[in-house]
């Protein structure tokens, strides 16, 4: 399934990064994943019992504000996400949809601007046709002409899943 808003994992250059230091400032601690099913930020991908995994703290939306020179401020906020404790090659060719998008499952989209600075967000009850769910949704927040970006997150956990940038 190709996606009209594709799904970005953590760039493989911020990602080499994290796995020295993590944006809270503590080294990974990798260790080996003995129940699978962990969301990988790196690859868009659940892990499988016994790859070598890492919890790491990331801050979505910094690296980003760095390069374009946008300020979030209070919006700059990190949180705990799953990696390859080594480098994967990132998400497998080609797109193929949304990752852990499964009925059911409770998800939140934000936007932000090109500040950086939340301008909404929308809670998303997974449905049977999730993809179809996720792409409603996304081009609904990307019909607001001031959406650079959205971030869609588990609301259970609050947990950083994946990045949609404007096409």
């Amino acid at each position: 399934m190709t996606t009209a808003f594709p799904p970005l994992a953590i760039p493989s250059a911020v990602l080499k990064e994290l796995r020295v230091r993590d944006d809270a400032g503590n080294p990974p601690r990798p260790y080996p994943d003995d129940e699978g099913d962990a969301p990988l930020r790196c690859c868009l991908r659940s892990s499988t019992a016994g790859e070598r995994i890492a919890l790491i703290s990331y801050a979505p939306l910094r690296r980003w504000a760095a390069q374009t020179g946008a300020d979030p401020g209070a919006y700059d906020e990190q949180g705990p996400v799953f990696v390859h404790a080594g480098d994967c090659g990132g998400p497998a060719g080609g797109n193929p949809g949304y990752p852990w998008a499964r009925p059911g499952a409770l998800r939140v989209l934000r936007r932000y601007d090109s500040r950086g600075h939340i301008t909404g967000g929308r809670m998303l009850a997974l449905p049977d046709d999730a993809q179809a769910a996720f792409a409603h949704a996304l081009a609904e927040a990307f019909a607001d002409p001031e959406t650079a970006q959205v971030h869609v997150r588990a609301v259970e956990y609050g947990c950083y899943h994946f990045r949609v940038d404007r096409p």
